[in-house]
């Protein structure tokens, strides 16, 4: 059987002329707002035209574009060392969108996709919409290949080992004991929770096992706390929100490591990074410290093999 293994991730844009045509597919996304057509399109529409200008003068402050792609093909070059298949990005929202690839796989005969979640957590905003997309498109294709998706891999012994590896990496030469971790997961609004997402559910565990991977290995911390990030709008989103947190400190070290992504984007970089720091500059943290998403860290590289090679 002939395969291909396909990252899905939501994508960044690649330049800031992009930011719309990003914005304006992530707000189509019948799984991102969850409502009729209609207003589904009234509301994007809405949203779009109050933030479009503020999130292309973001994206100016990251050099123009996000770090996603680039980082997910420093990914990809590293597991095709490792994996004999074809490896390719398969983007939601931006180029390279899925279309390409799938003609690409369908013209080599390739009759197994693999689907490996850049998202570590299952919803049904991330891999939900990502897998969905791969299905229609393969339909208007013609192309009917064996799909297999990866499952999720969020309290995966594994997968935490390389994630504290991640804040052990920023905690280098600093007293952890003396830090506030603050476990930061993208935020989604409570009725998607309530329709019965398992997001919430996931996130929780992946703290769970965090917080037990640390005691374990006597790796001690002021506090650890899973917040959430990225709040749109005025609906209840799951709390405690990270601003909120930021803003009323009970402890001025914090260490903020971003759950719910593998690879380093604008939430990342520049929301918690840039926007978050400037916060914690205004309120005078003592130390202020982001670590970095796996990206192509080796051990991440040996999950996903290891997770493709069980296929």
């Amino acid at each position: 059987m002939s395969q291909a293994l396909l990252l899905l991730n939501m994508g960044g844009p690649n330049n800031v002329e992009e930011v719309e045509l990003f914005l304006r597919n992530m707000f189509a996304d019948k799984n991102i707002l969850t409502m009729n057509p209609y207003t589904r399109k009234l509301v994007s529409t809405i949203i779009i035209n109050g933030r479009l200008e503020e999130v292309k003068e973001n994206y100016g402050l990251l050099g123009g574009k996000s770090p996603l792609p680039a980082l997910t093909q420093a990914l990809i070059k590293k597991l095709e060392d490792k994996i004999e298949m074809p490896i390719y990005p398969a983007m939601r929202y931006v180029p390279p969108f899925a279309d390409v690839t799938l003609e690409a796989c369908q013209k080599k005969g390739v009759d197994e996709l693999i689907l490996f979640p850049m998202y570590p957590q299952y919803s049904t905003t991330t891999t939900l919409s990502s897998v969905e997309d791969i299905e229609e498109r393969c339909a208007l294709l013609g192309y009917s290949p064996k799909i297999t998706v990866i499952d999720p891999y969020y309290d995966d012994y594994d997968y935490i080992e390389a994630s504290c590896e991640k804040v052990i990496e920023a905690m280098e030469g600093k007293d952890t004991k003396e830090y506030d971790l603050l476990l930061s997961a993208h935020g989604l609004p409570v009725s998607i929770i309530q329709a019965g997402d398992p997001y919430q559910t996931h996130v929780e565990g992946n703290a769970s096992a965090i917080k037990i991977y640390l005691h374990e290995r006597g790796i001690k911390f002021h506090d650890i706390k899973l917040v959430y990030q990225s709040k749109v709008g005025s609906s209840d989103w799951l709390e405690p929100n990270l601003v909120d947190v930021l803003r009323n400190p009970t402890h001025r070290k914090v260490v903020i490591f971003p759950l719910a992504f593998t690879v380093d984007n604008s939430e990342t970089v520049f929301e918690l990074d840039i926007e978050h720091r400037e916060i914690a500059k205004k309120i005078k943290y003592d130390d202020y410290v982001v670590a970095k998403c796996m990206n192509d860290s080796d051990k991440f590289v040996d999950l996903i093999v290891d997770r493709v090679s069980k296929v």
